[in-house]
């Protein structure tokens, strides 16, 4: 982004649109999950019923984008490792979290700029959340 780009907004909070945007956002994230295959691993590890899950990341990404702080008002710091310890994450739910998560970003309009900004933070944080040890395929080395 160019500095002429630079939005008028003072927060991601702001330039997504404020609450009404956040919960369209979350509400589709969720509902791409529910529909999509290629999401399926990072479904599953979601569990049966998604409600309690699209009701914290809402809360969660409203204070995390700069707005309301709902989420450490009910909980605490987010301590985002600590609370996905007991779930699965490697490199595929981290991936199709992404990928879902740009998707849902996508399909609800959010502008180009902050999409990409948002990418990059998104998989920063999926990164180090990851808790599984990917296995290291050995370097086939020919024989000279």
């Amino acid at each position: 982004m160019n500095i002429e780009e630079k939005p008028t907004f003072d927060t991601p909070f702001e330039w997504i649109g404020g609450e009404e945007r956040v919960q369209a956002l979350v509400e589709r994230f969720y509902d791409l999950m529910d529909l999509e295959l290629n999401y399926a691993e990072l479904r599953v590890v979601h569990g049966s019923v998604l409600d309690d899950a699209r009701q914290k990341l809402f809360w969660f990404l409203c204070g995390w984008l700069g707005g309301p702080q709902h989420y450490s008002d009910r909980f605490g710091h987010p301590r985002l490792k600590a609370r996905h310890m007991p779930f699965k994450v490697g490199v595929v739910e981290r991936d199709q979290w992404l990928a879902c998560m740009d998707q849902a970003m996508t399909e609800t309009g959010v502008p180009v700029a902050l999409r990409e900004r948002l990418n990059k933070s998104f998989f920063q944080t999926a990164d180090w959340m990851r808790n599984q040890a990917e296995a290291q395929k050995m370097p086939n080395f020919s024989e000279s």
